[in-house]
């Protein structure tokens, strides 16, 4: 049960600082947008992303949890995997937003299925936005048919994206035992190999969302 407190106490502070995190980076992106219209997308995006880290911080202020504390640990990777893929282009930053999301949101709802109802509940409701998911692919696929070239561009930066996240989604587990304990749990019949299985899935569910982009992962 302790295990399980402080694994819920991890979770939420990745989570609150990732939405932080995007909020500041959907917000910086959204200065590259080619027109007025998708710029307010955008920072409405990114307003979006600011009121979920309210709410996860809500929530572990709720649980007796300093939200400010609980981010800490995740400062670090999450600036450096910003930091390596700053994006040089509008379309560069929609797909990094894109995939990113995506990817993080796949790794939260893993370990959130292994917390209680609430958390759960919440988790899922701050990373499923198919709205945002939406607006990327219409913009990218258009993009794409209006220059075929970008595809190979940014089918290049989709890679560059993945690896650099995988690396840092390793190194914030790595890091944190409670996660690391949630994850390969021997009392619940789950080991090391179940956390390389969810490496795996991670994965495929990246190369499905360059597909449908019309990228190869």
């Amino acid at each position: 049960m302790v295990v399980s407190a402080t694994g819920e106490r991890e979770l939420l502070g990745a989570v609150a600082y990732g939405e932080l995190s995007a909020f500041d980076r959907l917000a910086e992106d959204a200065r590259l947008a080619p027109d007025l219209a998708d710029r307010v997308r955008m920072t409405a995006i990114a307003v979006t992303e600011f009121e979920h880290h309210a709410r996860i911080s809500e929530r572990l202020a709720g649980l007796g949890v300093d939200p400010v504390e609980a981010m800490e640990p995740f400062r670090r990777p999450f600036d450096e995997f910003h930091r390596l893929t700053r994006p040089k282009t509008w379309y560069e930053g929609l797909l990094k937003a894109y995939l990113g999301a995506g990817l993080a949101g796949d790794l939260y709802r893993e370990v959130a299925d292994l917390i209680g109802d609430d958390t759960r509940e919440l988790v899922y409701s701050v990373v499923n936005d198919p709205g945002f998911d939406d607006f990327v692919v219409d913009r990218v696929v258009a993009a794409i048919k209006a220059d075929p070239d970008q595809a190979g561009r940014l089918a290049l930066w989709g890679r560059r994206l993945v690896g650099e996240a995988m690396s840092q989604a390793q190194r914030v587990i790595g890091e944190q035992p409670a996660l690391t304990g949630l994850l390969a749990d021997p009392d619940a019949g789950r080991d090391l190999a179940d956390v390389g299985r969810l490496f795996t899935r991670l994965i495929e569910n990246h190369a499905r969302r360059m597909k449908r982009l019309g990228l190869s992962a």
